[in-house]
């Protein structure tokens, strides 16, 4: 007989490993399958933990970091070798591995290794990579198999001088010039992170600026200290056609400028891992580039097969795809816990320097004919700021005049993806600038920037006040 699951997730990436694991821990009886040589899924093999520490590899070698500390300019290492740049990656993402699999150990989860495909909505057949087909019966199904980078039709993707986000960890070569294209989240964390080592990078965005999601002055204070990078910018341009050669790349623009560089990132989007789980037979529906539609409980339109994570699409984060699962696995075993995801959602881009975010940003609040009022503090006036170098930080409060309550906090800067996550709990409990001018922070810290952005968001208020209620 078949062996009987109440779930069967597959997929070990951050949904996956944390539906299985919420149900788990309920007594349910869960099988995780994953087709890789290893768990973890993009989120710890070639995405998320392997680019932030390249980002960390590449402030430790090019010195960058402490130039501001300093006003030394450092060169980078001489004879760094690939195999040097990747030494603590492959060593971070080999313990991220150990610990995934010791909670799926921990809460007795069955791990099978193998490809899987739906039978039917209960049903899910697995070739093993012993090259054996086993059949798991299941009350519910979780897809969590997330997304791969995307291929554009006409571009000859390699592993030795067109790359994508997947591929370039296997670069074999630390390029003297590279062309990134894409000025998106991915497209713009390596190319700021080629250029403190000193590569020669240049960014072509087919669009006029960098990070349309992120705030306008925000977006452009990073454009600036990439450009102090000698990151050249190509905006509102497109790759007409590429070549490859066995000693550099060759690409034609639309505008007729040719780049000739050693390596070629196509940062172009994803596309959800769909393919080969036989999801349109079982009737599950699909959309563009693979991704599932699921409701607000992450159930397909089958109601016992539930997705989340990448597969679904926005807002395809680490963070939120962990949720999501929780979500999904507490709707399907009606466990009465965690019901929903929040809907205040930190999001931070690992460039250099680091941008993180939350809320609504100036451009939100323009197009929605939303009253707002703004509060700055910069880490250069920032005791902890100096200290550190961090001379280009910035803290910005997006807030309603009439109350004060705070709508949105964007940052940019040294630790912006920790510091965010104050803001970011103020927003959530529907809280007011006052917060952040009645808590007292250690000093010296760059958490003290809050205190200041307030003030200086409430002397924009007080001006504000005597405009609009005049004597």
């Amino acid at each position: 007989m078949a062996p009987r699951y109440d779930l069967v997730v597959i997929g070990s990436g951050p949904a996956g490993e944390k539906g299985a694991a919420q149900a788990a821990y309920f007594n349910k009886k869960v099988a995780v399958v994953e087709r890789a040589p290893w768990v973890g899924g993009a989120g710890i093999n070639t995405g998320t933990v392997p680019s932030k520490t390249l980002r960390e590899t590449a402030l430790y070698f090019s010195g960058l970091r402490q130039r501001g500390l300093y006003g030394i300019d450092y060169s980078l290492r001489d004879h760094l070798t690939v195999k040097d740049f990747m030494h603590r990656e492959q060593e971070v993402v080999a313990r991220e591995r150990e610990i995934i699999q010791h909670n799926l150990d921990r809460h007795k989860i069955d791990l099978i290794w193998g490809e899987a495909s739906l039978k039917d909505a209960h049903t899910v057949s697995v070739h093993t990579r012993e090259g054996t087909d086993i059949v798991l019966e299941t009350e519910f199904i979780l897809i969590a198999t997330g997304s791969s980078p995307y291929h554009p039709p006409d571009i000859p993707f390699n592993e030795e001088r067109v790359f994508d986000s997947d591929s370039i960890l296997r670069m074999c070569f630390i390029p003297t010039i590279l062309t990134v294209v894409g000025g998106g989240v991915i497209g713009c964390e390596y190319a700021s992170l080629f250029a403190a080592l000193g590569t020669k990078v240049i960014l072509v965005e087919g669009r006029d600026r960098l990070l349309p999601f992120v705030d306008t002055e925000i977006a452009d204070r990073l454009r600036g200290q990439l450009e102090k990078l000698d990151l050249q910018l190509r905006f509102n341009e497109k790759v007409q056609r590429v070549e490859s050669t066995d000693t550099h790349v060759q690409l034609w623009l639309q505008s007729g400028e040719e780049l000739i560089c050693d390596a070629v990132l196509f940062a172009a989007g994803r596309h959800s891992n769909t393919a080969g789980l036989n999801l349109e037979a079982v009737g599950v529906q699909l959309g563009e580039r693979g991704l599932i539609p699921v409701n607000d409980k992450y159930q397909t339109n089958i109601p016992n097969i539930y997705a989340a994570g990448d597969v679904i699409g926005f807002p395809a984060l680490a963070s939120t795809s962990m949720e999501q699962a929780r979500v999904a696995m507490v709707h399907a075993f009606d466990l009465r816990y965690k019901e929903h995801v929040s809907s205040t959602l930190p999001l931070a881009v690992y460039t250099i320097p680091e941008i993180s975010m939350v809320g609504l940003t100036e451009d939100e609040c323009k197009a929605k004919n939303i009253p707002y009022l703004v509060g700055r503090a910069y880490s250069e006036n920032n005791a902890r700021g100096q200290i550190i170098g961090d001379t280009v930080g910035l803290l910005k409060l997006i807030f309603a005049p009439r109350d004060k309550k705070l709508l949105g906090v964007h940052l940019i800067g040294e630790l912006s993806s920790e510091l965010v996550h104050i803001g970011s709990q103020v927003l959530a409990e529907g809280g007011t600038i006052d917060a952040f001018i009645q808590a007292v922070y250690n000093y010296p810290t760059l958490s003290d920037l809050y205190k200041y952005a307030a003030y200086d968001g409430l002397g924009a208020w007080e001006k504000w006040m005597v405009a609009n209620n005049p004597l």
